[in-house]
């Protein structure tokens, strides 16, 4: 027999989903016939699949050892490169300036050079996290920007800050801006863009329409220009809603398309699109629970390479 304690960070979830995670050798069949003949417990109480799990619950399993192999923790992490530079941390959240040309996450091809294995490395390295003390959690990113979008991303150190930051997002709550170079002068100052997004997965594109149809999503994105001389603009964008490609596919759908975006605009072939994320304000108006203290908090990049970038095209006008 043998018994799990649930942790602060494995609370919260599903028994099926937590025991998933947690033994490399359970099958799924065998695991739902033995919590049906009551082989698997729950404060040594008869329990279901489904069951949400608490902090400190106990979980006996009277199950012969080979079901029981815990799945092996891997650090490949360790070999990630260091953190990127940390715009704001605390005990929960760390906000980090990730570089042009770093992945958020594994895109099936790269697995360590990603923000997420830094992440892990950098909580590791501070002894903020130990994977063989966590069964299912690990540190996570709240949100991701493209591969060659640099800028602010937000980080969980636990499953409670996590949840919190996806349903505010999700909620628009946590208001993000992106600095950004294009090609062109906006007729308008300042507008809400509002169209439908269709994703192309074959060709990682995705098409912009101004009516709705069948897959797509609707989009909507607000755009201030803030500079601009004869050839280019700097703009402030607002993201009202978070869809693949989505300001740099509706601003050229505008004919605006961003300075060296090789997928949607002019250079092609390049994918050094001139973006950054580079300020994120908290919004919440409800229950934000261990991340109160962050209500109505602004960051910002000290530095931005996008607006650096316009100040040298100004320059040489």
């Amino acid at each position: 027999m043998k018994k799990i304690t649930v942790s602060h960070n494995d609370a919260n979830q599903r028994l099926d989903r937590f025991l998933q995670k947690t033994f490399a050798t359970l099958p799924k069949s065998m695991m739902f016939k033995q919590i049906r003949k009551k082989n698997i417990k729950v404060n040594r109480k008869r329990c279901t699949p489904e069951q949400i799990l608490s902090e400190d619950d106990v979980i006996e399993l009277y199950l012969s050892d080979d079901l029981l192999v815990k799945r092996t923790v891997h650090y490949d992490f360790l070999k990630a490169p260091k953190m990127p530079p940390v715009v704001y941390e605390d005990d929960n959240v760390v906000l980090v300036n990730k570089p042009q040309g770093m992945l958020c996450h594994p895109d099936g091809k790269e697995y360590v050079n990603t923000l997420l294995s830094s992440l892990k490395r950098y909580l590791y390295e501070k002894g903020e996290y130990s994977p063989e003390n966590e069964n299912s959690f690990s540190p996570a990113l709240a949100n991701r920007i493209d591969r060659n979008t640099s800028g602010i991303v937000m980080c969980a150190k636990n499953a409670d800050s996590l949840r919190i930051l996806a349903d505010k997002i999700k909620k628009r709550k946590v208001h993000k801006y992106y600095l950004t170079v294009v090609n062109g002068v906006p007729k308008k100052s300042s507008d809400t863009l509002t169209a439908y997004l269709v994703k192309d997965e074959r060709k990682n594109m995705v098409k912009v329409l101004d009516y709705s149809a069948d897959g797509a999503k609707k989009i909507e994105t607000v755009y201030t220009v803030l500079d601009s001389t004869d050839d280019y603009s700097l703009l402030e964008v607002e993201l009202l809603t978070g869809r693949t490609h989505q300001i740099r596919a509706q601003l050229a759908a505008i004919g605006h398309p961003l300075l060296g975006d090789g997928k949607y605009g002019k250079t092609h072939g390049r994918y050094r699109q001139e973006l950054c994320s580079y300020r994120v304000v908290f919004d919440f108006d409800d229950d934000s629970g261990i991340l109160g203290y962050l209500n109505k908090k602004e960051f910002r990049l000290a530095d931005c390479p996008v607006l650096d970038k316009f100040k040298e095209l100004k320059s040489a006008r």
